[in-house]
């Protein structure tokens, strides 16, 4: 005989679930493959050469150490290295260089343009230039339209045209900040170093603490700071209100 069938039946114990896996980010490289940018490389590297070579020319038609402390100089050295770094990644597919520092070295150049051609070589000014600072000729005009037009608008190509956007970022514009501010004091410092009536003992006019005193030339420094900070957030607004100018169908991977 068998056993009677039981009326209720024991509930079977449940069987476990697979845990739940976390997402974990996956590199663009795994999933896209990483596309060359020949033609972005090249640019990049020709207006690395044109910002060097404006830097050469200076160094060789004055004296080095006092060309070295302007910050127009400064500026397009750092546009140099930055560039040809950037030329290189964009010729091996590799990663592009941070926002901050793309956003950094534009905000420069684009600074030491607008104090150039608003400020000193603009007649109208307070601060315009006199004599053969005012007007260049020769090599010396060759290499301050290089540094003063060509690579800055260069620069400003490459980053709406050649650049993905939203790279840039409001918390990264008061740091950018901190080089002019460094560069203030060095000047403020070698004003003070030197004698007085030294060439170019103030490397600006409205750094002239001989002329000007140091009340007014902090005015000057406050009113230069508020500006520049307010280029720094008009330029991450920029870009992020700019549209993809390189946005391939069918083609992903890293871009810069």
């Amino acid at each position: 005989m068998t056993a009677p069938i039981p009326r209720d039946i024991p509930d079977l114990p449940a069987i476990p679930s697979p845990p739940a896996l976390k997402p974990a980010p996956v590199p663009a490289t795994a999933v896209v493959t990483p596309v060359r940018r020949p033609a972005a490389a090249a640019f990049r590297l020709s207006v690395a050469l044109a910002a060097a070579g404006g830097v050469a020319l200076e160094l060789l038609l004055g004296e080095p150490t006092r060309a070295l402390s302007y910050f127009v100089i400064q500026s397009n050295l750092l546009l140099a290295l930055v560039m040809t770094l950037s030329a290189r990644r964009a010729w091996t597919t590799g990663r592009p260089l941070p926002g901050a520092v793309m956003g950094a070295t534009l905000l420069y150049v684009v600074i030491a343009a607008s104090v150039h051609h608003l400020l000193l070589a603009n007649e109208a000014s307070p601060f315009s230039l006199t004599g053969d600072a005012a007007t260049p000729t020769g090599w010396q005009a060759v290499s301050h339209a290089v540094l003063h037009t060509v690579t800055p608008i260069a620069a400003v190509l490459d980053w709406l045209l050649l650049t993905s956007p939203g790279r840039l970022h409001l918390r990264q514009a008061s740091t950018w900040l901190l080089y002019p501010m460094a560069y203030l004091a060095f000047c403020l410092t070698r004003g003070e170093l030197l004698l007085p009536g030294t060439p170019d003992r103030y490397l600006y006019p409205f750094l002239d603490v001989g002329q000007d005193g140091f009340k007014r030339v902090l005015g000057n420094a406050l009113l230069l700071g508020l500006s520049f900070y307010a280029l720094a957030v008009l330029l991450v607004a920029l870009d992020h209100a700019r549209p993809n100018p390189i946005r391939h169908r069918g083609k992903t991977g890293f871009r810069l």
